[in-house]
């Protein structure tokens, strides 16, 4: 299985937008998918239909009453199961602060878990808390969702540093595989003008010991799209509510690159390079 974190602190960036359907194209390719929704805001549990009404259990009762994934896992589509959130969630950073281990309660509770899954895509909290650590321990890979504008490098540094952090401490083989440009506008200066400058920061940190130096830029961008954003008010993927749109066709391909990856941080290309 793959374990796959979706992160970004910054809000508005396309993360829980990118999460869900990413899932949804990788569920509709024939794989076994799992979304964890690790945000208190539960955005993406809503996106799938599922009202955070607190009255079922959700993952907090996963990271702080001990309740296993099973009781909590449900299934939203063909090949996809959703872990839920809701607002009880936000009380998890306080009623985990004391307790010993609480960065690895989840990557504790994964390992338990007898679901075979290809993947788990984890939607975390635009924070960098208890929550989001909880999701780096338990991860592989690290995606970053990011909308090419100025600020969003300054945002960048901050969560690099977090995963070498948490790589160094807690969970060594982290690695940041891919960065998902969403909401793009390739005709914009500054969109290209952002792209070159992420080039040629990860360029600069190929042999470099450290957690991102074989991430890559995924060649799908996630084009600015209505469709997109009305969706999650409906409780319906992409693909459901508006499966010809340049939303749908993007994730379409997004789901096509993140499946060709052999190893973590390598595509058949790179392979073939190697060999």
């Amino acid at each position: 299985m793959r374990r796959i974190a979706v992160i970004n602190q910054k809000g508005g960036v396309g993360k829980t937008t990118t999460a869900v359907n990413l899932a949804a194209a990788l569920a509709r390719q024939g794989e076994r998918v799992c979304v964890l929704d690790l945000d208190p805001q539960a955005h993406a549990s809503t996106h799938f239909g599922v009202e955070p009404d607190g009255d079922r259990p959700s993952i907090y009762d996963v990271l702080v009453r001990n309740r296993s994934l099973a009781d909590v896992r449900r299934d939203v589509g063909e090949n996809l199961t959703l872990i839920s959130s809701d607002i009880n969630l936000a009380a998890a950073e306080v009623e985990l602060a004391g307790v010993v281990g609480r960065e690895v309660v989840l990557r504790e509770a994964l390992a338990q878990d007898t679901e075979q899954t290809d993947y788990m895509l984890m939607d975390c909290a635009p924070s960098l808390g208890v929550l989001t650590i909880n999701a780096l321990a338990a991860a592989d890979e690290v995606f970053i969702p990011l909308q090419p504008h100025f600020f969003a490098l300054h945002g960048l540094s901050k969560l690099l540093e977090t995963t070498a952090l948490v790589g160094r401490r807690i969970n060594p083989g982290l690695r940041v595989t891919g960065i998902i440009l969403c909401l793009y506008d390739g005709g914009t200066r500054l969109a290209q003008e952002v792209v070159r400058d992420l080039r040629g920061f990860l360029d600069a940190s190929r042999s470099a010991n450290v957690p991102w130096a074989g991430a890559k830029i995924f060649e799908t961008k996630i084009r600015r799209n209505v469709k997109l954003a009305e969706s999650p008010s409906f409780g319906k993927t992409i693909f459901e509510y508006a499966p010809r749109c340049s939303g749908a066709e993007d994730y379409a391909a997004l789901a096509g690159e993140v499946s060709r990856v052999i190893e973590v941080g390598r595509t058949e290309a790179e392979e073939l390079v190697a060999a």
